[in-house]
Parts: C-alpha cells; sequence; structure tokens
C-alpha cells in the first residue's frame, strides 16, 4: 500500500496583506477622528482679537495720529487724537489703575464717563478697540498680561455703562509701543496708559 505524504495547506500571505490593510485604514480612521475633534486651548484675548479683526481692521489706525479736543471732553488728562474714521482716547494709568494694578480706581469714573459721553455722541455704532499699554518695569511676558487684564477692565467698565459687548474688543501692547523714554520716571508714567480707539470705516 503506497504510503501518503499529506502535509498541511500553507496560508496563503495575501490572506495576511489584506487583514494588515484593513488594520491600517482603521487606524488611519481613528487617528483622523481625534486630532479633528482635538481642540487646542485658546485665550479670551485671542477669541477677542478674532472677533474684532472681522467687524474691523485694527492696522488702519496710526496711534501718532494728530491731537484734537472734543467741547464734551474737558478733562486734561484725557487725550485725544483723530484721523479719517477713527479717533483715539488716551488716559493714563496713574489715572485709571494703583501701581501694577488692574482694578479701576473709584476715582477714574469721571474721566471715563466723559470718554463714554463723547463716544455715545460722536461714535454710536462704531467698533471700540481698548489698547493697554505698560513700561517696561517687570518682565515682558507680565507686562503683555498686565495690559490685556488693564484693557478688560476697561472694557467690563464700559458693557456696564450701556456698551454692546460684541463691538469691543482687547489689545495688549504691553511695553513694545513706548511713546517716551523707560529711563525716567516721566518717561515711564507716560508709557502706562489705555487707549480706546473708536473705528467707524476702512480706508
Amino acid at each position: 500500500m503506497a504510503e501518503l505524504n499529506v502535509q498541511p495547506k500553507k496560508k496563503s500571505p495575501i490572506l495576511w496583506i489584506i487583514l494588515a490593510l484593513i488594520a491600517l485604514a482603521l487606524l488611519f480612521f481613528l487617528v483622523r477622528r481625534n486630532s479633528e475633534t482635538k481642540t487646542s486651548p485658546v485665550s479670551d484675548t485671542t477669541v477677542q482679537d478674532t472677533i474684532a479683526k472681522t467687524v474691523a481692521d485694527w492696522d488702519q489706525v496710526d496711534f501718532n495720529a494728530p491731537g484734537t479736543s472734543y467741547d464734551e471732553v474737558s478733562d486734561k488728562g484725557i487725550v485725544i487724537r483723530s484721523a479719517n474714521g477713527y479717533a483715539i482716547y488716551g488716559i493714563g494709568e496713574n489715572i485709571l489703575f494703583a501701581k501694577d494694578q488692574s482694578s479701576i480706581q473709584s476715582t477714574a469714573d469721571a474721566q471715563l464717563q466723559q470718554i463714554a459721553a463723547s463716544l455715545k455722541k460722536r461714535f454710536d455704532g462704531a467698533s471700540l478697540g481698548i489698547y493697554g499699554n505698560t513700561d517696561s518695569t517687570g518682565t515682558a511676558s507680565h507686562n503683555k498680561k498686565l495690559g490685556s487684564e488693564r484693557a478688560e477692565a476697561v472694557k467690563t467698565w464700559l458693557i456696564k455703562n450701556g456698551f454692546s459687548e460684541n463691538m469691543i474688543s482687547i489689545h495688549s501692547k504691553g511695553e513694545t509701543a513706548p511713546v517716551a523714554t523707560n529711563a525716567t520716571e516721566k518717561g515711564k508714567e507716560l508709557n502706562r496708559s489705555v487707549e480706546i480707539v473708536a473705528l467707524t470705516s476702512k480706508k
């Protein structure tokens, strides 16, 4: 009787290739889905700046625009500059805030009321950008944060006094845009300010 030599069938490599491709496709799908649902944290300031860009073009603002005066603003601590389509109301940090603080002092209410009245009279419905400026004392990151917090405080005050939140954005220049030298106390004082820009049109 002849001896039968029966060997087990070898599995086809094609089957393994197909299974590997399916596994890779599933892995790719899961990784892609996870990356699409994951969102990176965004600061409130960044969100406000993004909203502001869709409302107004803040890059057109020249902070060295010529000075002007409005009858309704009598306080000498408020500096007004204007150009075609916008005005800038500047107010010193020493009026608004205590040193290195971001809470508005009660004594600043009169100046803010004058600015608010002027904004309502001349720029009703305009986009408002609030810029915080500091001197160079401390680190750049601290000053950037402080400028943002002070701009936010002024924004909160304006909202409480009848301005639309959707039309107000905050921007912090920190120590990056000095108007005087930081080598003297007088220069530092001039560099610490909040500027409210009312923008009504684009160039």
